[in-house]
């Protein structure tokens, strides 16, 4: 099909769409973000049944299916959106949907599944990837004779998908001057992009894809779909290997241009929709905005557009993107300072550093007998970030920066334990305020050498770590709990490990 019929279809489908969807869903609000100059208008996707978008498209499928091949029934494949959406659809038609997904499946996504699905709904896990699951699924319906409902590559799915940015344009809150339009598949960015071309002639549409998993830019280079070779899974949602025919030939005549976001800038954008609407998107509903606050120094006084498209998103991964969301940002920087190996050391560094910077991550352990190594994280601003390297250059502390090194992402804390002299270890309850970890070492340093150091800030007002002390003789160990006790107003509480776990402390 020529590509000016294919956009001219596919509107005429967006239309049709509007009478179907609205069965068993609503239109979902546009909420703007004021951010200096720049007026940011962002789809809630996330208020929508099945916490997505990929409903509209799913039941504008199955809503034009016979009476036989409602009968048959449907069979489809998704990493999860899409497969709630075809659970949704099955139950309002009263069809039967044998849904495949990888075995690696969000639980949470799984059960939303059989929720909106009910008795109607038959999940299958199949394969590490969505292609691995697509493959098997694709088996069943030739098989059986069952309706395959793509998840993006058909012109009806992708009508459905359109039906959010019809809904953007009966808001009355246009024109916009761009729409940064995340993109997976495809097929609701080059349904978005066709609706809001027709209606908005001048707005600039950009493709925002993950760094390992742009499939589309990669299509666009190559003159047609093309399989990676590896896709990223931070943003399952939109985690394709290739994407479709159908897509492919729309977007390449209504996206503008494409972009890519990296995992810590989706988390910085998860964050940024908490802080300013109190929502929390799964990782591919925050990429379109990623892309946004990544050019934001470039889009001066602009009204912009951004869908929030999913929330289904397993409450384990929360710690993940908060570890990431402020290196994403540009807030956190990690720094591995050197300073001698010896009592007083470590208070000594902690007093020179500026007041206006805040430690986060603590991450050290002996390795050497005369120089010491402390990966410290700070949550700074550029300038802040630059008071720091000056006050600790006025120090004299040779320092180099390690935010993207793989051990301290980790928190893979080195350390020696034969080099440990009379080890005694803690975990200390301190106040999290500014200072707080200085007067506790002005207080024990004169008593003893600390040779482990294990703090990460967790959002609360009361910081835990891990630390162990070393000690000249036994007994200086042996009348350290008499200074942790005389430096109560230093901290809020600390306990002894027991026997048992410093002996696999100290291998």
């Amino acid at each position: 099909m020529p590509t000016e019929t294919l956009i001219r279809s596919l509107r005429q489908e967006i239309l049709q769409a509007r009478r179907r969807i609205y069965a068993v869903g609503e239109p979902t609000p546009l909420q703007t973000i004021e951010l200096g100059d720049l007026s940011i208008h962002v789809k809630r996707e996330d208020l929508s049944p099945i916490h997505a978008y990929k409903w509209r498209g799913a039941y504008n499928r199955m809503a034009q299916l016979g009476p036989d091949e409602l009968e048959r029934g449907v069979v489809t494949a998704s990493a999860g959106n899409h497969a709630q959406g075809v659970a949704l659809a099955a139950r309002s038609l009263g069809t039967r949907a044998t849904i495949f997904m990888p075995l690696a499946t969000p639980r949470m996504k799984q059960v939303a599944v059989r929720r909106h699905g009910g008795d109607q709904v038959e999940i299958r896990l199949a394969g590490d990837t969505y292609d691995a699951s697509c493959a098997a699924a694709l088996r069943l319906a030739q098989e059986e004779g069952r309706s395959y409902i793509h998840a993006y590559d058909d012109l009806a799915v992708m009508a459905g998908q359109g039906t959010l940015a019809d809904e953007i344009v009966l808001s009355g809150k246009g024109p916009f001057d761009g729409a940064f339009l995340q993109v997976g598949g495809g097929g609701m960015a080059a349904a978005t992009a066709t609706w809001l071309k027709l209606n908005y002639p001048e707005i600039r549409i950009v493709g925002v894809e993950g760094e390992h998993q742009a499939s589309m830019a990669a299509a666009m280079r190559a003159g047609g779909p093309v399989a990676l070779d590896r896709v990223d899974i931070f943003c399952d949602g939109t985690a394709v290997r290739k994407v479709g025919d159908l897509t492919y030939a729309v977007c390449r005549e209504v996206v503008d241009e494409w972009m890519t976001v990296s995992n810590d800038e989706v988390a910085a954008a998860v964050q940024f929709f908490w802080e300013q609407l109190r929502c929390i998107p799964e990782p591919s509903g925050a990429m379109g905005l990623a892309g946004i606050l990544k050019r934001r120094g470039k889009l001066s006084g602009q009204r912009l557009l951004a869908v929030l498209c999913g929330a289904n998103m397993d409450f384990e991964q929360l710690a993940t993107i908060a570890r990431r969301a402020a290196v994403g940002a540009a807030r956190r920087r990690f720094l591995r300072i050197a300073i001698p190996e010896r009592a007083g050391a470590m208070y000594g560094l902690l007093e020179a550093l500026p007041d206006s910077v805040n430690i986060v991550d603590f991450q050290y352990g002996k390795t050497d007998a005369a120089q010491a190594a402390p990966v410290i994280g700070f949550e700074v601003s550029a300038m802040e970030y630059q008071a720091l390297k000056s006050a600790l250059d006025d120090g004299g502390f040779a320092f180099v920066e390690v935010t993207s090194e793989t051990d301290v992402g980790f928190r893979l804390i080195h350390y020696e334990s034969k080099l440990l002299r009379h080890p005694y270890f803690i975990t200390l309850e301190f106040h999290e305020r500014p200072g707080a970890l200085a007067d506790f070492l002005r207080a024990v340093s004169p008593h003893s050498n600390l040779c482990y150091f294990n703090y990460s800030y967790s959002g609360e007002r009361v910081g835990r770590a891990l630390l162990g002390f070393e000690f000249e003789t036994a007994a200086g160990r042996a009348a350290f709990p008499s200074v942790l006790d005389s430096a109560q107003g230093a901290y809020r509480n600390y306990d002894p490990v027991t026997d048992e776990v410093l002996a696999r402390i100290l291998g």
